[in-house]
């Protein structure tokens, strides 16, 4: 069997809103709870496991996903229907601009947890 990502725990402060947050940008849905977890599941079979943290400040991760040309249209423009701030750089000193790495398209934004999500249509060296 090949090694596949299965699924990543995502801490936050709102399990629910951050789930929704995520599921709603990108277009999938919230599944039903499993155990302590919120699950929403990429088209891959990923799924991103938001669970509850009381920590004083949560540490800002990294969730990268690929989506094609299409998807990153309607995703693009639910961010900017949100007036979500987004950057091409993840770093975050490019505001208001994509990016065109490897020839496709690609931004950075944070989730309610300040988590750095990217949309790309384009793997890093593929170009």
């Amino acid at each position: 069997m090949p090694i596949e990502l299965n699924h990543t725990i995502v801490a936050a402060r709102d399990k629910r809103a951050s789930a929704e947050f995520l599921a709603t940008i990108l277009g999938l849905e919230v599944e039903a709870p499993f155990g302590h977890f919120i699950p929403v599941k990429t088209s891959n079979g990923v799924t991103l496991d938001f669970a509850e943290s009381h920590e004083e400040r949560i540490a800002s991760q990294h969730y990268a996903f690929l989506v094609s040309e299409e998807e990153f249209d309607a995703i693009f423009g639910r961010i900017q229907q949100s007036g979500i701030t987004y950057y091409a750089d993840p770093f975050h000193q490019e505001v208001g601009q994509i990016n065109h790495r490897d020839g496709g398209r690609g931004l950075y934004f944070e989730d309610p947890d300040r988590h750095n999500l990217e949309i790309l249509t384009r793997p890093y060296g593929s170009g």
